[in-house]
């Protein structure tokens, strides 16, 4: 009898090597190196003045002792999403909770898709994607988003990407890194590709609240379309600014019939795990009420930090900022002297400072480097100092 030839699933058949950037990164670590960190994403390391008396006495209700299962979520808690995050305009009854936004699209792939089948994800984006739909078995085909002074979606590649399999496309709203959100000119295209392939809509939608240019014609959220099955994704690790506290939602929208019938599914997937804890439910109230004191903080530091960048950036430049139009990132164009990995590395080992490459989120070209504007402005602004003395002006 022979034995299998592993005890592992198939789904985590990873290269869990590092890679030549995580190797440096911990020898500098090691060796006690000063380090300028501009890929910052965790706002509660980066330095915001958090209402901490109001967050911890929220979080002390004693009624959490008291163990009472909801699958969807406390009706408390629903409602408190419904009425301080969303106006009231989204019916509680939509609104399905749980531990983050990567839990949630657990569920929805639960949902939609058998081993094997396809969702359809944007690129460059998340890169997080391959992660979560290997271990649900479900297949990642990517579309391309296409920069001309702003991005877009290519809707002939999208279109040309769709099979028998395909059962969702992806959307990233604002998109992660490139800060794009969903244009009014593209929401029927999209609609209507969806209706005629019966696909359904996952829009996450976790930086929408970080849009930069309010004025623009912008797509902020998915949650009042009725066409198409549709999924939106949010939760407080970016809307609170509070990654720790793991309560993030699902609002399912679209034909009445298929909306109450693919809720019900969710709620039968959310009773198998009840993985959203009692307490930040009993607080979602509280922490909902305080969040524009943390997004307030955070839009004054990205947009002073995009500002900053962009000052240092003369017609002349050998790097260029693509434009954006949200979220917590920039992406500068490096003069193409050498590839973005040679970049990155050189950038920590001669200068100290730690970016990201673009083709960590599936860029198809170079050379990019990704940076956090969420991080603090002193540490930011000599990091781009560093950056650009790499390639002055010629």
């Amino acid at each position: 009898m022979s034995l299998p030839a592993s005890l592992y699933s198939s789904r985590l058949r990873w290269d869990l090597a590092p890679n030549r950037l995580t190797r440096l990164l911990d020898e500098r670590r090691s060796a006690g190196a000063a380090l300028l960190d501009l890929t910052e994403s965790n706002p509660t390391a980066a330095g915001f003045a958090y209402p901490s008396h109001q967050i911890l006495a929220a979080l002390a209700d004693p009624r959490a002792l008291s163990y009472q299962p909801a699958a969807a979520g406390m009706p408390s808690a629903r409602a408190a999403v419904s009425k301080d995050y969303y106006s009231g305009r989204v019916d509680p009854g939509r609104i399905l909770l749980t531990a983050s936004t990567s839990e949630a699209y657990a569920f929805v792939f639960k949902l939609l898709a058998d081993p094997g089948d396809e969702v359809l994800v944007p690129r460059p984006s998340y890169p997080l994607f391959d992660f979560l739909a290997a271990l649900e078995a479900v297949r990642v085909v990517q579309y391309p988003l296409v920069y001309h002074s702003a991005w877009s979606i290519d809707f002939d590649a999208l279109a040309g990407s769709i099979t028998p399999r395909s059962r969702a496309i992806v959307l990233v709203n604002p998109n992660n890194p490139t800060g794009s959100f969903l244009k009014q000119s593209e929401l029927g295209p999209l609609i209507a590709l969806a209706r005629e392939h019966n696909l359904a809509l996952i829009s996450d939608e976790v930086f929408s609240d970080y849009g930069l240019h309010p004025d623009q014609p912008l797509v902020h959220s998915l949650t009042a379309v009725t066409d198409v099955l549709t999924f939106c994704l949010s939760g407080l690790s970016k809307v609170a600014a509070l990654p720790q506290l793991k309560l993030g939602w699902i609002v399912t929208g679209g034909p009445a019939r298929e909306c109450e019938q693919a809720f019900q599914r969710l709620e039968l997937i959310a009773d198998t795990y009840l993985s959203v804890g009692a307490p930040v439910q009993l607080a979602a109230p509280v922490l909902l009420g305080l969040r524009t004191r943390l997004q307030d903080q955070i839009l004054a530091r990205v947009r002073a930090n995009r500002a900053f960048l962009a000052s240092q950036l003369g017609p002349r430049s050998p790097w260029r900022l693509l434009e954006t139009e949200g979220g917590w990132y920039a992406i500068l164009e490096a003069p193409r002297i050498q590839s973005e990995e040679e970049w990155v590395l050189s950038l920590l080992a001669n200068d100290g400072v730690l970016v990201q490459p673009g083709f960590f989120f599936d860029f198809e070209r170079e050379a990019f480097l990704v940076l956090s504007l969420l991080t603090p402005e002193d540490v930011f602004h000599e990091g781009v100092r560093r950056i650009l003395a790499r390639a002055p002006l010629t």
